[in-house]
């Protein structure tokens, strides 16, 4: 026989149908238990939000709070004491600190440039602790090529600038060749600035008064003259009445046919010119005159000059126009566009 316990027989008790269902047990809520130092205020529970059905709007009123967020490294107030913040920069390198003492002068700066070949920028920031020069010339290599280039042909040209010396090695010229064209640009710009500063009133007048009365001119040109009447006058021609347009360039000097009859046979005229007249320049800036402010102190005064066709002429100066300079007394003038100048000097 076996020692093991036999198992009870389990009773299956079945609910009557009809019987009522009992009811449950509750247990009593425990009692609040105050604290010693004293009772404690309850803290306030804020009702939870109600759902939202499905398929409702949402409401357009104020914002949620959201929750603040933390601010990062780069929010913190930083504190001058004396110096850069303490710290790693963007780049996760430490900032490096300006060296102690004033900041760098231009002539350290260039001097600094000039040794090293770079920028005056860079050399400056490597004076303020910043990236060194040599950093800069790694990286950017191209550019370093350039300055230094740059700076070779400053040596080998004194009185050279660095601007000067990347426009000659930029335009593959020589540095005569470069200065030229320079000089050229400042004189074109030298002549808009002078022809603005002079009033054109009295060449104004004069040339509204031959095309009012109508009055019969002789036009010097380089190797002949006309006789014709101008009917209108353009900013860069003449229209004249049997000949049409004539372009002013061609004018080397102008006046009534009365005038010319009198006195232009004993004008004197250069022989090498008069056979080949020097040709007129597109450009202001290449003529032998293009400024007019040099003949506004001589208003009144007798003046000696030569013209691009060989005329000679000696006839106090009446007035100047930013173009034209108009010669003789009231009544018998001269006009001579300054294009037909080659040049001129004061009579004592």
């Amino acid at each position: 026989m076996s020692d093991r316990p036999k198992k009870p027989p389990v009773e299956v008790v079945r609910r009557p149908a009809g019987a009522p269902a009992p009811r449950p047990i509750v247990s009593p809520a425990p009692r609040p238990v105050a604290p010693r130092g004293g009772p404690v205020a309850p803290r306030p529970v804020s009702p939870a939000p109600a759902p939202r059905p499905a398929g409702a709007p949402v409401s357009s009123g104020a914002p949620p709070a959201s929750r603040p967020s933390r601010p990062s490294f780069g929010d913190r107030p930083s504190f001058d004491r004396g110096g850069p913040p303490r710290g790693r920069g963007a780049g996760g390198f430490p900032r490096p600190a300006r060296p102690p003492g004033p900041p760098p002068t231009a002539e350290q700066i260039n001097a600094l440039a000039r040794r090293e070949r770079v920028p005056a920028r860079i050399a400056k920031g490597e004076l303020e602790g910043k990236m060194k020069c040599r950093i800069w010339k790694k990286l950017h290599a191209e550019e370093a090529r350039r300055f230094d280039q740059a700076y070779t042909l400053m040596e080998k040209t004194p009185g050279l600038e660095l601007a000067e010396a990347f426009g000659v090695n930029q335009a593959g010229v020589s540095v005569e060749e470069f200065r030229e064209r320079r000089a050229r640009v400042k004189k074109k710009e030298e002549v808009k600035v002078a022809r603005t500063s002079v009033d054109p009133a009295p060449i104004d007048k004069f040339l509204q008064d031959l095309v009012a009365t109508k009055a019969e001119l002789t036009l010097v040109l380089g190797e002949r003259t006309v006789v014709d009447v101008i009917t209108a006058v353009e900013p860069v021609a003449f229209q004249l009445e049997k000949s049409g347009r004539l372009e002013k360039l061609q004018v080397v000097a102008l006046c009534r046919r009365s005038l010319w009859e009198k006195q232009g046979p004993h004008f004197e005229r250069d022989a090498k010119l008069a056979q080949k007249p020097l040709p007129v320049a597109r450009q202001p800036a290449r003529r032998p005159v293009s400024d007019p402010r040099p003949f506004m102190e001589h208003a009144g005064k007798p003046l000696a000059f030569l013209l691009r066709n060989g005329l000679k002429l000696e006839l106090p100066l009446r007035g100047v126009g930013p173009f034209d300079v108009l010669l003789g007394t009231e009544g018998e003038e001269l006009f001579v566009p300054l294009h037909g100048i080659v040049k001129w000097e004061p009579k004592p």
